[in-house]
């Protein structure tokens, strides 16, 4: 997925996973998945989707900040 955010294009295919949560499985209507990628400039970004019951029910790339990055690891003990 493409995304340009304040002039700027994140691409899941074009930047680097650096981890992934999930929440569910497969199918399941509240569940969804969060990747955190980063660029080659060095940008943070998750993409997010998930089913129609879940808080991402729209496959979306939210920009975050290194430091939200590393909190979101955290939370996640990734």
């Amino acid at each position: 997925m493409k995304k340009i955010i304040c002039k700027v294009e994140y691409d899941t295919e074009a930047s680097t996973l650096v981890a992934k949560h999930t929440v569910g499985e497969f199918g399941d209507p509240a569940g969804y998945e969060e990747s955190l990628y980063v660029t080659e400039g060095g940008k943070y970004f998750l993409y997010v989707n998930g089913g129609e019951e879940s808080i991402h029910a729209e496959e979306n790339i939210k920009r975050v900040s290194a430091a939200k990055a590393e909190e979101w690891k955290a939370e996640h003990n990734l």
